[in-house]
């Protein structure tokens, strides 16, 4: 009912959205005559019809990126397409010399794989990059069948695979404990394809240390409640009709009111900049918002295993994950070099919570362990702008290249 009601107010104000794009004066003979009027007309127009949430991935825009000292064609193409996602790879052509092979694993948290766009051009500047491309499970037919947590599990593994031997992983958030079981699946298999090096950034390895305001709502309630009060069903207009989902809309309103004030003050402000006529400002904003408003569903189960297991129960921390029936033991890992990252500013994932996998990896030695603090960051300046690309990038780059 939740997903319906939803879908119901977007197609109610979808009219006026359009309406408010059509009646933008700005490209009117004359309009430029009337000057500080027309900018703000068109600045509410502009606002009105911005208005809405999307649910199809946006492009990532990566063309060209310096690599060495020219700057290069990029290509993205699909090297595995699987039902729940598709393994993405960034090309260079004019690059002859072999880079190193990186994997970024991206959130399954309620926006898409391209939240994660300024982590990947930095990394193409000297790596060979694939991504996770999660898909919209409300665009999944419920034919494909079931996506839970260890499925995840298997798609990294399948990735990998697909990747070849010699290969990197560096998983950002959420999947810093997915991308932790994997690895060691591979290496109590002695997998071929087991990563050189693993970089684990502010993700949630162990949640009982520091807990955050994410993680006292998960321990604050049973599973049940989350399951009765955001858990929906897809309407059947879309591929993924009658699929269980929790909608993307949640999660993103769940994301802005811990920071609602500042979300308020960005919009202020960009209507501030259109009135005034500084399209070029207000454009970076805009940018910033049509990638935080594209929204992706997660599967039911994938949601509320993640919620039980990594959360409320913190199987991985204490020794008690088990994959396809079998104990997952991170202290398996012997060879994997392992990189932890963390914020020092991080509401979403606080200190303390991603170097917890270092004790996990109990076997490795200390030459394979290292872990970096930046202190003036939040979450998400842990993966994207100066400090990432400056001050981060640099220590994720050695520690791969020691390895290769």
């Amino acid at each position: 009912m939740l997903y319906h009601m939803y879908q119901l107010q977007d197609d109610m104000i979808a009219p006026m959205r359009f309406a408010a794009g059509m009646t933008r004066m700005g490209s009117l003979p004359g309009a430029s005559l009337l000057n500080g009027a027309v900018h703000k007309f068109d600045a509410l127009m502009t606002m009105i019809e911005r208005f809405q949430l999307t649910h199809e991935r946006p492009d990532f825009c990566i063309t060209r990126v310096k690599s060495g000292n020219r700057m290069v064609d990029v290509v993205d193409e699909v090297a595995l397409d699987l039902p729940f996602g598709q393994l993405l790879h960034f090309t260079k052509p004019e690059v002859d010399v072999p880079q190193p092979k990186v994997l970024v694993v991206a959130p399954l948290s309620g926006h898409f794989a391209t939240l994660l766009r300024g982590t990947v051009e930095v990394l193409l500047q000297d790596h060979d990059v694939y991504i996770t491309d999660w898909k919209n499970a409300r665009d999944v037919p419920v034919s494909a069948g079931y996506f839970g947590v260890e499925d995840y599990v298997e798609y990294l593994i399948r990735f990998m695979e697909e990747i070849g031997p010699g290969g990197n992983i560096l998983a950002v958030c959420q999947p810093c404990v997915q991308a932790l079981i994997a690895v060691s699946v591979m290496s109590q298999q002695d997998h071929p394809c087991t990563p050189r090096t693993m970089t684990l950034m502010a993700g949630p390895i162990d949640v009982r240390e520091s807990p955050t305001v994410v993680n006292d709502l998960a321990f604050d309630h049973p599973i049940g409640w989350f399951e009765r009060n955001v858990i929906s069903t897809v309407p059947w207009r879309f591929a993924g009709g009658g699929r269980k989902v929790y909608p993307g809309f949640v999660q993103l309103f769940a994301f802005m009111n811990m920071n609602m004030d500042r979300h308020k003050a960005q919009h202020k402000k960009l209507y501030d900049l259109l009135a005034e006529g500084k399209e070029d400002e207000a454009q970076k904003i805009m940018e910033f918002y049509d990638e935080y408003f594209a929204v992706l569903d997660l599967t039911a189960e994938f949601y509320l295993e993640t919620i039980e297991r990594i959360f409320q129960k913190a199987e991985l921390a204490k020794g008690e994950f088990t994959y396809r029936g079998e104990l997952v033991d991170p202290s398996a890992i012997r060879k994997t070099a392992l990189l932890t990252v963390e914020g020092g500013r991080d509401d979403i994932c606080s200190l303390g919570q991603t170097t917890a996998a270092h004790d996990l990896c109990s076997s490795l030695r200390p030459h394979l362990k290292r872990h970096h603090l930046q202190a003036n960051v939040g979450h998400y300046g842990v993966f994207n702008g100066k400090r990432w690309e400056f001050e981060i990038y640099p220590v994720v780059r050695n520690m791969i290249l020691a390895m290769e």
